[in-house]
């Protein structure tokens, strides 16, 4: 498993992350989420062993993870690390790349692997092409080809479908999380996507103010969001009673005592997300029909 201790990490005596301690085990999906800047790329880092910690220890199995201090080559053999900037090689082909780091002395098996990879990440009419015509997105998914070829037992990935536009990266990500989980290797995420983590991530990591806000399965974290920054993670919501409301627990119904008038409606493919006013304050609520501005309605909170 991945044992972190009571890490602590600042750069130029500024702060980044304090005291975080938590465990992934083999096999296990983690999910890393925050707003920009709270230290989700600086973990994975770290964790990979290209910072030195100011406090704490970092273990994979029963081996210490260390920093540039204490290894000349950053990195070890049994992880891989796909930061969103993609170290690959410009003037070789698409299976070239994927396959520069399998043993040439085995050619049947690197090529099957090579194949296998190909077709995980959705490439296998690229194999031949060269990388420097690719686009962002085609470079983001042979970086993610090259990371497993070689099988690592722990996986760091940092906005892995960032760069992939929407007609591919909803088979792209359950191709990949498919093949880790198959593989029984270890991921650990960093992303500002739910489509990440939900369905996908065993376990979830909320950073803020340096810390780990919340630490659980994105189910629980889901359904009841203690914050108003784990709420916003997952869609729209509205805090009524100090409570949060996701917009999909308001329903239109006949009388209530919550009266909102409808300010604009945003048609969101099944359904329209509705903002109105409910006393003064925004509200947002999703509706099965087209609202008119102005139009007075009353709304339930519903589980």
């Amino acid at each position: 498993m991945l044992n972190v201790n009571n890490l602590s990490f600042s750069y130029n005596k500024t702060p980044v992350l304090k005291d975080l301690s938590f465990k992934v085990e083999q096999g296990e999906h983690l999910a890393i989420i925050g707003e920009s800047g709270s230290g989700k790329s600086t973990l994975l880092k770290l964790l990979y062993g290209e910072y030195d910690l100011n406090f704490g220890n970092i273990h994979w199995k029963d081996l210490e993870v260390l920093g540039p201090k204490h290894n000349l080559v950053v990195g070890y053999d049994f992880m891989k690390y796909v930061a969103q900037e993609f170290d690959l090689m410009p003037f070789i082909s698409v299976e070239e790349n994927i396959g520069k780091f399998l043993s040439n002395f085995f050619p049947k098996e690197k090529k099957e692997r090579t194949a296998e990879l190909l077709e995980v990440v959705e490439l296998s009419a690229f194999a031949k092409i060269k990388v420097k015509t690719l686009s962002g997105g085609q470079k983001q998914r042979v970086a993610l080809a090259r990371a497993l070829a070689k099988q690592p037992e722990i996986i760091l990935l940092d906005e892995p479908f960032s760069h992939i536009d929407n007609f591919k990266k909803q088979s792209l990500r359950r191709n990949v999380f498919k093949y880790l989980k198959d593989k029984n290797i270890t991921c650990i995420v960093a992303t500002h996507d739910k489509e990440d983590v939900l369905g996908f991530a065993d376990q979830m990591m909320v950073l803020n103010n340096n810390k780990i806000e919340a630490y659980d399965t994105p189910k629980a974290l889901f359904q009841n969001p203690s914050t108003s920054l784990i709420a916003s993670f997952f869609g729209e919501f509205n805090i009524i009673n100090d409570t949060i409301i996701y917009a999909h627990q308001l329903k239109i119904v006949e009388k209530s005592n919550l009266k909102a008038t409808v300010i604009t409606s945003f048609f969101k493919g099944n359904y329209y997300l509705i903002e109105a006013n409910l006393d003064g304050e925004k509200v947002f609520f999703e509706s099965k029909y087209h609202l008119n501005n102005d139009e007075n309605i009353f709304l339930k909170i519903s589980n």
